[in-house]
């Protein structure tokens, strides 16, 4: 599991411009200041999250599961609906 938190760090540190955003709505005590000195480092921005918010309500993992969801390319669902008509 080691490999793959690696790779996502990898594509994390890769979008964060784009991804500042996202955070700042996310952990929005979090400063401008903060995001640029994050700079989509791991340590940073966990560190950074706890500090703000404390340790107990956000863990590692959740600040990692939340990025990797915030990460994930959004998709549009198509929902078809068939409807049949009797005479």
């Amino acid at each position: 599991m080691g490999d793959r938190d690696d790779a996502v760090w990898s594509t994390l540190q890769g979008n964060w411009n784009q991804l500042k955003g996202k955070v700042r709505e996310k952990w929005g005590l979090l400063t401008n200041d903060d995001l640029e000195h994050i700079a989509g480092h791991k340590d940073r921005l966990v560190g950074k999250i706890q500090e703000r918010y404390g340790k107990t309500k956000w863990e590692e993992a959740n600040i990692e599961r939340e990025l990797r969801e915030m990460n994930q390319p959004t998709t549009t669902k198509t929902t078809t609906k068939t409807t049949t008509t009797t005479r």
